[in-house]
């Protein structure tokens, strides 16, 4: 199996799992471009019986999909490894049983590499992936989203993006100016602004896809990885996008109201156990009327960044002309 673990690392490893050896056994996922790989690693003697390492390193040639292969791309990729590593460090014990994610076991970082040794969450109940959800599993991840939102309801971003999510515009200009929907491209910069100033903000997991959440088997566990784009924001960005990763456009919108009752639902809950100062429906006041504009800012990235994308569709621009209109 092709990797390249430096015996630094190796010693990383070993030594907070008290093993005697480590084999990795499975290369999971190639990280996006080539900037190294997430590995499951096999323990001898050791516990736990398995980890998950996050190994970054600076690939040796760009290779991205989509050609967007500039200096700015790479400073931003560069820099959310650096937050990822920050998320885990300083702010993931925060997380509770309602919002689970991985435990960091140990970090260290040498010659420009850094690496997460991570808890397996497939040895610790959650082992399913899926790429459909039935109706009670999308729920399940609304609430994780929410229990998430609701935990870190006014928090200030220190060390992490100051604003969250891969796509927003601060970090996003060549997209932009790729764009060739020209009412789109005058109103971002309008909707950005709604956004980032509303007066209730979280911090969001900026990366909240489908292919980021696992299951337990019978799907009714979830469990969040990959914290890259982590950041400051209005919860609503990872809201849209989540559900615009899970369903198509007739089900978005057949079911958009019925998903954002069950998440506001969630998100109050959490908000009167959590921060009992904070007014629930106040906040999902200011939420709601934010959530199309939260799609709409979305849209915009990935029309600029790749204009045949599939998540491009009917429902995502009637949204985008009423934001449009509205503004």
């Amino acid at each position: 199996m092709t990797h390249d673990l430096n015996p630094r690392f190796k010693n990383t490893i070993c030594s907070v799992s008290g093993a005697s050896a480590m084999e990795v056994t499975e290369i999971i996922q190639e990280l996006w471009s080539g900037y190294g790989q997430i590995l499951r690693i096999r323990l001898e003697g050791g516990f736990p019986s398995t980890v998950i390492a996050k190994h970054v390193r600076m690939p040796t040639t760009e290779n991205h999909p989509h050609d967007w292969n500039s200096n700015l791309s790479h400073q931003r990729k560069l820099k959310s490894y650096q937050i990822e590593t920050a998320w885990y460090r300083h702010w993931s014990r925060l997380s509770g049983s309602d919002c689970r994610i991985p435990e960091l076991l140990a970090f260290d970082q040498h010659d420009g590499e850094i690496i997460l040794i991570l808890e397996d969450l497939n040895a610790a109940g959650y082992p399913a992936r899926f790429t459909s959800l039935s109706g009670i599993q999308l729920k399940n991840c609304l609430d994780w989203l929410a229990h998430f939102h609701a935990t870190h309801m006014g928090a200030k971003p220190g060390e992490l993006w100051e604003t969250g999510t891969y796509w927003h515009l601060a970090t996003r200009s060549e997209e932009l100016k790729a764009l060739d929907d020209l009412p789109l491209k005058n109103a971002a910069s309008a909707i950005d602004s709604i956004l980032n100033n509303a007066r209730y903000q979280t911090i969001v997991h900026g990366d909240a896809k489908l292919a980021n959440f696992c299951f337990s088997e019978s799907g009714d566990q979830v469990a969040a990885v990959d914290f890259q784009y982590v950041g400051g924001g209005c919860g609503m960005k990872d809201l849209a996008y989540f559900i615009g990763s899970c369903l198509n456009e007739s089900a978005c919108a057949q079911q958009e109201s019925e998903l954002l009752d069950h998440y506001f639902a969630t998100l109050r809950n959490g908000l009167t156990s959590k921060h009992p100062n904070i007014d629930p429906a106040a906040v999902e006041a200011e939420w709601r009327a934010l959530f199309p504009l939260a799609w709409t800012d979305f849209h915009r990235f990935i029309k600029g960044w790749n204009p045949s994308h599939q998540k491009i569709n009917s429902y995502s621009e009637r949204i985008a002309r009423e934001v449009i209109a509205a503004l």
